[in-house]
């Protein structure tokens, strides 16, 4: 068996790409190499492979500061589903080369632009550079649109015309690869003469006890999820509002009925056509009739979770 002690030197002769700087983990090659001790050095070389399943990837504090931006802020846009990082076995984030060209668009559009999380993703994805979701499950909400204009025989173009939405938008929202902000599903919805609750399908009966994994979910647009909490003949409408930081229902809007909503975690911020934004607070509680046009989102650094509910079921 060879010397290992001349490991270190050898790889110092190794040539190098003039003008580059090498870049390696310090800590990394001392610990393949503490390994080396007492076993063939083919097999240290298998167990330092097997063991440093991060080759190739960065840990969260590098990324941070090759984006310029805090790991709470990387944590956020994982929250709202801008970024989906690897997991090791013990948790650890681990970001591609490709994570971090997309980060820093990010961040760019963010600087100098001022767009926040939910813009961002929007416009990510209609240039291409995001996938829907970062490949969730897309909603069934797309399909019943489509079935919804096809029974009206009415095409894309008469229904952007008629709601204020791009025909590309339409399109890619029928096809599952976009979600709508909650105030686009309302002016579509109206379009063809239904309610959010519709898009649900909830026609069946209704079943009293919910469990968590029964309840029927929305995506409303970018870091915004609706879980239905009870349907059928029923006079409210409950459901859990899951928001990420800095999205929200885009434009105000408006329908019958009225509302109150518990915040059960985080805050939200809430305004009321020609009254001044309420800013709400994990316990806090606020009811307005629903007809006043409305708009809302989370101002806060961590998701707001807020019980919502909508009487009668008119939303």
């Amino acid at each position: 068996m060879r010397d290992c002690r001349t490991l270190p030197q050898k790889l110092s002769k190794i040539p190098l790409h003039p003008g580059k700087k090498p870049y390696y983990n310090p800590r990394t090659l001392v610990q393949a190499l503490g390994r080396v001790k007492g076993i063939r050095l083919p097999q240290a070389r298998h167990n330092a492979q097997k063991t440093n399943r991060s080759h190739g990837y960065l840990r969260i504090g590098d990324v941070a500061r090759l984006v310029g931006v805090s790991p709470s802020s990387l944590r956020t846009w994982e929250s709202v589903g801008l970024i989906s990082p690897t997991r090791t076995a013990s948790q650890y984030r681990l970001f591609t080369p490709r994570d971090v060209r997309l980060l820093k668009r990010a961040q760019f559009l963010r600087r100098a632009r001022g767009m926040n999380a939910p813009a961002i993703m929007h416009l990510l994805r209609s240039e291409g550079l995001l996938e829907n979701g970062n490949n969730r499950k897309p909603s069934p909400v797309g399909q019943r649109l489509r079935k919804l204009r096809l029974k009206k025989r009415a095409s894309l173009s008469q229904v952007a015309k008629s709601t204020g939405v791009s025909v590309g938008f339409l399109s890619a929202l029928e096809r599952g690869q976009m979600s709508a902000s909650i105030s686009t599903l309302s002016r579509i919805a109206r379009f063809y003469h239904i309610n959010i609750l519709s898009l649900f399908d909830a026609s069946e009966s209704n079943p009293r006890h919910v469990r968590p994994n029964e309840r029927k979910i929305l995506e409303a647009g970018p870091g915004v999820r609706m879980e239905l909490l009870a349907w059928g003949d029923a006079v409210m409408e409950p459901h859990l509002f899951r928001v990420a930081p800095g999205a929200g229902s885009g434009d105000s809007y408006a329908h019958e009925g009225e509302e109150f909503l518990y915040i059960l975690k985080g805050s939200l911020e809430i305004a009321l056509e020609g009254g001044e934004p309420a800013h709400l607070r994990e316990g806090d509680s606020f009811y307005f009739a629903s007809n006043m046009k409305h708009n809302w989102s989370n101002p806060g650094k961590q998701e707001a979770c807020v019980l919502w509910v909508n009487t009668p079921p008119t939303f």
